[in-house]
């Protein structure tokens, strides 16, 4: 039996919230926040980190012209890069103070155009690892009090310890 449904008028999905992840540091939220204000690429184009709980961190970013694509929807490399981020801090929430994150793989689904007036990214850990953690990424545009799904992501995120030039 086929069933048409308007996705439009389902609620936001949202990735499952993390339930017994332990992280390793418990001042993870402070050093994640002092982390994420050091990235020059997520000041220039406005992305805010909004969230930080144990594996799972939300980043928000304002629609501006200048980040857009030539149909005026926020541009998918701009949109990739802000959840590989919000993916990566979730993944270090999980990991000791002194090791860092870094992204070794990840795809990205782009579902709808990502028109709205901001965007909401989530990165949620699927599975930590002491060497790689699995992390799963949502995009959501919002409009008012409306949230759309525009993509998804899969991302393997690698711990690097020992190396001054990779710091949480």
């Amino acid at each position: 039996m086929d069933v048409d449904v308007d996705v439009d008028s389902l609620p936001p999905e949202r990735p499952m919230p993390p339930t017994d992840f332990q992280p390793a540091d418990p001042a993870y939220a402070e050093r994640v926040r002092e982390s994420f204000a050091r990235q020059a690429a997520m000041g220039t184009i406005g992305a805010e980190l909004v969230r930080v709980e144990a594996g799972e961190v939300e980043v928000q970013l304002a629609w501006a012209a200048h980040l857009t694509q030539q149909h005026g929807f926020l541009h998918g490399g701009i949109l990739g890069a802000a959840l590989d981020s919000a993916c990566g801090y979730a993944a270090s929430t999980l990991m000791p103070a002194d090791v860092g994150v870094l992204s070794i793989e990840y795809k990205i689904n782009f579902v709808a155009p990502a028109r709205g007036q901001r965007f909401r990214l989530v990165g949620t850990v699927v599975k930590p690892g002491r060497t790689i953690s699995v992390v799963e990424g949502r995009a959501y545009a919002v409009e008012g009090d409306r949230e759309k799904l525009v993509a998804t992501m899969s991302a393997t995120m690698m711990t690097v310890a020992g190396r001054d030039d990779v710091k949480s």
